[in-house]
C-alpha cells in the first residue's frame, strides 16, 4: 500500500504526472485527515500547548513549543509544513503544502496569508498540476493577506507588504509589495538588539485546560443592577435636584 512519505518523495521532486491513481488516492486520504484535524483545531478553544500538540499530529513532525499560532488554520495537506522556532501565524491563514513549505526561525505572518505551492499548466486541454516549495527564510515579516506563490524564495529579514502577491523571489533585508510584488526599500542599519522579554515564557502562563480569567480590578465583582433598580435610582436623583 502507498505511503504518504512516498507521496512526499514524488511532490518533492516534482514529479506529480508520474503519479499513479493509487497515490492521488492516499494523497486525497491525506487531505482528508487534515481536514478533520483543522476541524478540531478550529471548533473550539485549545490551549497554546494543545496546539503546538495539533500542529505535530497534522505536520508529521515535531513542533517546537514556541510556536504561536492564531486558529482558524487551513491546510489541504499538512504533511509538507515545516516550522522552525519562535514562529508566530495570525488567524485566517491557508497553506496548500503539497510543494513544500518551510518557514524560518522568528518569522510573523500575518491575517489571511496565502502560501500557495500547486499551480496549472495554462494549456486548457492539459491543466496538470504543477508544484514547487516555498522557503521562507528567518525574521521574515509577512503582511495580512499577502499570497506567496509556489517556487518562491524569501530572504532573511525580508518584510512582504500587506496584500502583496509575490511571484519571484525576494532578496533578504529587502521590502516588496503590490500586485505583483516589486522591490519597496532596502533595510538599512540590521543589527541584532537585546530583547525584553522571551516568547518561551508565552506558554507557561496559561493553565492546559483553562482560559485566563479576567482580572480582579475596578468594577469587577459587583452585582448588576436591574432595570427597575436602576429606574427607580434615577428617580431618587431627580427629586434630590
Amino acid at each position: 500500500m502507498i505511503t504518504v512519505e512516498e507521496i512526499l518523495e514524488y511532490l518533492n521532486s516534482d514529479r506529480v504526472e508520474d503519479m499513479t491513481e493509487e497515490m492521488h488516492e492516499c494523497s486525497m486520504r491525506q487531505s482528508q485527515a487534515a481536514i478533520k484535524q483543522t476541524m478540531e483545531l478550529n471548533t473550539k478553544y485549545h490551549t497554546p500547548k494543545e496546539i503546538v500538540s495539533i500542529m505535530t499530529e497534522l505536520t508529521g513532525e515535531e513542533v517546537d513549543e514556541s510556536l504561536r499560532l492564531f486558529p482558524p488554520f487551513y491546510t489541504d495537506f499538512g504533511r509538507n509544513i515545516h516550522i522552525g522556532k519562535n514562529v508566530f501565524i495570525n488567524s485566517g491563514c491557508s497553506f496548500q503544502d503539497q510543494g513544500g513549505i518551510y518557514i524560518g526561525d522568528n518569522t510573523l505572518i500575518g491575517h489571511r496569508v496565502v502560501l500557495a505551492t500547486l499551480d496549472h499548466d495554462l494549456n486548457p486541454y492539459d491543466r496538470h498540476l504543477l508544484c514547487a516549495p516555498i522557503h521562507i527564510g528567518n525574521r521574515v515579516w509577512i503582511g495580512a493577506g499577502a499570497i506567496i506563490t509556489r517556487g518562491v524564495t524569501i530572504g532573511d529579514g525580508a518584510v512582504i507588504a500587506a496584500g502583496a502577491v509575490v511571484t519571484k523571489d525576494v532578496e533578504e533585508n529587502t521590502i516588496v509589495g503590490g500586485v505583483p510584488a516589486k522591490f519597496i526599500k532596502k533595510i538599512e542599519n540590521v543589527k541584532p538588539i537585546e530583547k525584553k522579554h522571551s516568547s518561551k515564557n508565552y506558554l507557561k502562563w496559561i493553565p492546559d485546560n483553562e482560559v485566563p480569567q479576567r482580572k480582579e480590578g475596578r468594577g469587577s465583582g459587583r452585582r448588576k443592577r436591574s432595570t427597575e433598580e436602576r429606574c427607580a435610582c434615577s428617580r431618587g436623583q431627580s427629586r434630590q435636584s
